[in-house]
C-alpha cells in the first residue's frame, strides 16, 4: 500500500509526466503483458514502470534467462522500484535514450516493449521522439504494448496518438476496455 501513496504523491508533484492518479490494476497489468508477448520474449523493455504494477506481472511470466530493462525517468520511483524488485535492471533515464541504454547492455533490439508512459500528456515533439526510439529498438515482428484511458481516447491528443502508431507499426490492435482499472483503460498492441 505504501507504493500506492508514493505514486499519488509523485502524481501531485508532476501530473504531466506521471499521467495517472493511481497505479494500474492487476487486470490491466495481465492484459498488457500478455499482448506484449512477454512470455515468449528474450529481451523485454518496460517504459515508465512507476511503482511496478506491470513489472510484477512481467516477472511472473517472463522466461528464465530473459532480460528485463526498466526505464524510469523519475528518480524517486526508480529508487523505489530498485528496492521492490532488486532483480530488475532499473535505468533512471529517458526512453529517448533507449538505443544507448540497450547498447550499453550489449542488446541490439527488444522482442517486447511494455509501456506505462502517459502518451496523451506529452507534446507532439516529445511523443514523436519517444515513438521513434521505440520503433528503432524493437525487432521486426516485435511487440509494443501501451495503454490509454477511455476518456482520453476521444480527446485530440488521444486521436493523434492512435493515428501516429497506425502509421508507424505494421499492425495495431485495440483491446476491450478494462473496467477494473481507475480510470477505465484499454491496451494498444502494436507489431513492428
Amino acid at each position: 500500500m505504501r507504493h500506492v501513496w508514493s505514486f499519488v504523491r509523485e502524481y501531485l508533484r508532476a501530473p504531466r509526466t506521471i499521467g495517472a492518479v493511481a497505479p494500474s490494476s492487476r487486470r490491466l497489468a495481465e492484459l498488457i503483458v500478455d499482448l506484449a508477448g512477454v512470455a515468449a520474449a528474450e529481451v523485454i523493455v518496460e517504459f515508465g514502470p512507476g511503482t511496478g504494477s506491470f513489472t510484477r506481472r512481467i516477472l511472473e511470466v517472463k522466461r528464465p534467462g530473459a532480460k528485463l530493462v526498466a526505464v524510469e525517468f523519475h528518480p524517486k520511483m526508480a529508487a523505489q522500484l530498485r528496492q521492490r524488485f532488486p532483480q530488475v535492471d532499473v535505468v533512471e533515464d529517458s526512453v529517448a535514450n533507449l538505443g544507448r541504454i540497450l547498447a550499453e547492455r550489449g542488446i541490439q533490439q527488444a522482442d517486447s516493449i511494455v509501456s506505462g508512459l502517459p502518451w496523451a500528456a506529452f507534446d507532439s515533439a516529445l511523443r514523436d521522439q519517444l515513438l521513434d526510439a521505440t520503433l528503432a529498438a524493437l525487432k521486426p515482428g516485435g511487440r509494443f504494448a501501451t495503454f490509454g484511458y477511455l476518456e482520453g481516447s476521444i480527446l485530440p491528443t488521444g486521436r493523434r496518438f492512435r493515428r501516429k502508431i497506425r502509421r508507424l507499426f505494421t499492425e495495431v490492435h485495440r483491446s476491450p476496455i478494462v473496467w477494473a482499472n481507475m480510470p477505465p483503460a484499454f491496451v494498444y498492441q502494436c507489431i513492428r
